[in-house]
């Protein structure tokens, strides 16, 4: 009978997004704040539009990994969209750069491409769409720093091969796609490189149009993405308050990430 008593029974489980998205932090670390070692990106503090858009493509099957897509596969829209604007509201310190003792000449043509971009070859600078800071632009770019270096080379390599997939007009693809070896090896080390402003958040918008048509941001938005996620600051940063409450299979879902199946 003793085991029978309320004194004995198992303690109830809290619902919460933070619980249900433990799955995510055994990859990504800690909140999603990761570290600099090792191949998994960081996913805290970047822009809500663009974590729904990866859950969405990992989903769908625009960008390819097993883990990634078994774990999200039976999740609804709603609900990946509420599990990007939880980590997106995680503004949590960075690591200290990965990459130290990178040869000058390496680490000066990646800023070049990545400051620049290089006009002979019509290659854009990387922060005309990342933001000058890069640190990404609300809702929809991701910042570029406090990435793994392996991580940066694997997905611009990707990019490169059609390996990787985003909505038409698929800007990122066009541009890799111009890039060579030597370019994606200089560009990951720079950017792996460098220390995070004092201001980690995404900006709000771009001063200038964005240099190709890219369809992850919007055809109809160029010059940042618009109210999509409203237009204040806190809504802008990804802190927002509108949640959509997941169906009982979208937790049945996560419960089963958890317990690993």
């Amino acid at each position: 009978m003793l085991l029978l008593s309320p004194l004995h029974a198992a303690p109830p489980t809290a619902d919460s997004i933070a619980v249900r998205v433990q799955a995510c932090t055994a990859c990504h670390g800690d909140q999603g704040r990761a570290t600099n070692q090792g191949y998994f990106p960081r996913i805290a503090g970047k822009p809500a539009g663009y974590l729904h858009a990866q859950l969405l493509n990992f989903r769908d099957g625009r960008r390819n990994n097993a883990l990634m897509s078994g774990l999200v596969q039976h999740l609804s829209d709603d609900y990946l969209r509420e599990i990007a604007e939880h980590f997106a509201a995680a503004l949590l310190p960075y690591p200290p750069p990965q990459t130290t003792g990178a040869p000058p000449a390496l680490l000066a043509r990646g800023e070049q491409l990545v400051r620049r971009g290089d006009t002979a070859r019509d290659l854009p600078a990387c922060a005309a769409c990342h933001g000058a800071a890069l640190t990404g632009v609300s809702p929809a770019i991701p910042g570029l720093l406090g990435l793994p270096r392996d991580y940066l080379n694997a997905q611009l390599g990707q990019w490169r091969t059609g390996q990787r997939r985003a909505a038409e007009p698929d800007c990122m693809a066009r541009i890799a796609a111009r890039l060579s070896a030597e370019d994606i090896g200089a560009v990951s080390a720079w950017l792996s490189s460098q220390r995070l402003p004092a201001d980690t958040r995404p900006a709000r918008a771009l001063p200038q149009a964005l240099p190709e048509p890219c369809g992850s941001v919007g055809a109809q938005q160029p010059q940042g993405l618009g109210p999509a996620y409203g237009s204040d600051s806190q809504a802008a940063h990804g802190e927002n308050d509108r949640r959509a409450a997941p169906d009982k299979n979208d937790g049945q879902a996560v419960s089963r990430m958890k317990n690993g199946s």
